[in-house]
């Protein structure tokens, strides 16, 4: 337990049993296609993309 709150995933978004890596390709994937779309809709597929990122990147320390 770490004496001081430290950033991680949001709550519910990672369980152990799942893969971590599991989200990222189809979230990257996601990216393919922003020139046919709207600009304000870019926003939520990179905020996808951060999501799953952030979910990977936590697991590898176990934060």
């Amino acid at each position: 337990m770490h004496p001081y709150p430290v950033p991680g995933p949001p709550p519910g978004s990672f369980s152990q049993a799942t893969d971590p890596r599991a989200g990222i390709d189809e979230a990257v994937a996601g990216l393919d296609d922003l020139d046919a779309l709207p600009l304000a809709e870019h926003v939520e597929r990179f905020d996808a993309v951060h999501t799953e990122l952030t979910v990977a990147l936590s697991s590898i320390d176990k934060v």
